[in-house]
């Protein structure tokens, strides 16, 4: 699995990582790190050069800095850690939410030759001793938070004699939007860097990095906050595409709905495109309509076997599949540049999850549509969309309700395994006080609550309705809705110049 790394490092005059770290120094006036860095980076991925935004954070992570890296969808983010892994000595571990995005960039990095495994359920207790085996030789580990917090995989990752050369989160705004809900152990990620470095023998630094394709001011705050992110390198790169049209239309009944998505799809026969919904149930229901219709197509949700989603991923990426119908658990991590439309059937509850999820139309910029259907405004004729949103704010009510309950009965100091034994929805409630700051993760295992904080406060640190509201306002929008968008996530003077330079056209 290395004789081609090795080769490469070899025609470089060294091994990569012995060479670069004992040369780091010296080299830092000069442009000799960059030929290094280049001929690899061209060598494998076989791209000329790094875009300037890929060089700041690959320059930062090697020089152990801490980043946070927040780039548009098709920007490259993976490469900007998958290629300093390359340079480190010792181990990278990669934080991932989904498996099929981890299970896609490990196929990707073993085709190239690169020491790369992912740990995850799935795998036999054979493949999981064999990755574990050799660690060693690895240079990229792909984990969930749950996975690495596990307490077999922590005892191996925290042994003194294993290097970890850095902590990469991928999609982190996962941790925002799930941390204090149903993936709790994200908030626990601050505290897994201390934990380690009083483990090893070096004692050596470790970089944390956290990677993102959309993330607003509140939200950067948040994970720099969380991950305890020590005077991070910030990159932000514009998610503004001008050749990607947005609409919003209304579709007044559900009937009316189905009509438009059949005329919109017919209407682009021979283009590549993406149908998001909002459940699982509503993919398959919506596939099976859609394939009575005679179209090639298939629903792709996280309940599936992982061997189903890669055969429907693979058919359209190959174009068998003209369209795939999804819930947010597509596209993560997949690239298809040619992708012509996105089409929301039901409307994402957040502009986070719509900037996503539109930013894979269009990447080979070549002109691309992304449309959003929603339901008429007073809802009479058609209230699905308000009952899919007041159906999501109550199960977050009640998994407040349910954390509020448990407050008073958790003990103020303790191990997270003693009191999920004894409280099993504990976790959130402990996520829920982290967020408000009346809990500490001295370790990711052990925790010190100080004090409790209002009910009142910890709901209105959820974000929830004030996400929702935001979306709200973008589907009622009159005006331009990409300088909405940029203003919203904190490009507010390339909002005024687009609104500028439109206003300069309209009058010329």
């Amino acid at each position: 699995m290395l004789s081609k790394y090795y080769s490469i490092a070899k025609s470089l005059g060294s091994w990569i990582p012995t060479y670069f770290i004992h040369h780091l120094g010296q080299m830092s006036e000069t442009f000799r790190e960059w030929t290094t860095i280049q001929q690899a980076f061209q060598q494998i991925w076989g791209y000329k050069d790094l875009r300037s935004s890929q060089r700041e954070v690959v320059t930062s992570l090697l020089q152990g800095q801490d980043s946070l890296a927040v780039m548009a969808t098709g920007g490259g983010k993976s490469i900007c850690f998958q290629l300093p892994a390359l340079f480190r000595e010792g181990l990278t571990l990669v934080i991932s939410p989904l498996l099929a995005l981890m299970e896609d960039q490990v196929r990707d990095l073993k085709a190239r030759h690169l020491p790369a495994a992912c740990i995850h359920s799935n795998l036999s207790q054979r493949e999981r001793r064999e990755i574990l085996r050799n660690l060693p030789n690895i240079r990229l580990l792909y984990v969930s938070p749950e996975t690495l917090l596990s307490q077999p995989i922590w005892e191996i990752i925290s042994d003194r004699h294993l290097k970890i050369a850095g902590i990469m989160l991928d999609e982190a705004h996962c941790l925002v939007q799930w941390g204090d809900s149903f993936r709790p152990s994200y908030r626990r990620l601050g505290a897994v860097r201390s934990a380690l470095m009083s483990q090893k023998s070096d004692h050596s630094q470790i970089a944390i990095a956290a990677f993102t394709a959309t993330a607003d001011r509140h939200t950067m705050q948040e994970l720099q906050a969380c991950l305890q992110l020590n005077n991070p390198h910030v990159v932000r790169t514009s998610p503004y595409r001008p050749q990607l049209s947005l609409q919003v239309e209304i579709a007044w009944t559900p009937a009316g709905r189905k009509s438009r998505i059949l005329k919109f799809i017919r209407d682009r026969l021979g283009q590549s495109g993406l149908i998001y919904v909002r459940s699982r149930s509503d993919a398959e229901m919506l596939a099976a309509w859609l394939r009575d219709h005679s179209f090639a197509t298939a629903a792709y949700h996280a309940g599936l076997p992982p061997q189903e989603r890669r055969y429907i991923e693979q058919q359209w990426i190959t174009n068998k599949y003209p369209f795939a119908i999804c819930t947010s658990a597509f596209g993560l991590g997949i690239n298809k540049p040619d992708t012509r439309w996105v089409l929301h059937f039901h409307p994402p509850l957040t502009l986070s999850e719509y900037i996503q999820e539109i930013g894979r139309a269009g990447r080979d910029g070549q002109p691309a549509e992304a449309l959003m259907l929603v339901s008429e405004p007073t809802g009479l004729l058609d209230n699905g969309d308000r009952q899919r949103v007041d159906f999501f704010l109550q199960q977050q009510q009640k998994l407040y309700q349910k954390a509020l309950a448990l407050l008073p009965k958790i003990p103020r100091q303790g191990s997270i395994a003693e009191v999920s034994r004894t409280y099993p929805d504990a976790e959130p409630a402990l996520g829920l006080l982290h967020r408000s700051g009346h809990l500490t993760w001295h370790t990711p295992f052990a925790y010190e609550i100080y004090g409790l904080p209002e009910p009142k406060q910890l709901e209105q640190l959820s974000g929830d309705r004030s996400a929702i509201a935001q979306m709200q306002a973008y589907i009622r929008l009159k005006g331009d809705r990409w300088a909405f968008l940029l203003d919203n996530f904190g490009f507010e003077e390339e909002s005024k110049l687009l609104l500028r330079s439109k206003s300069q056209l309209n009058f010329s």
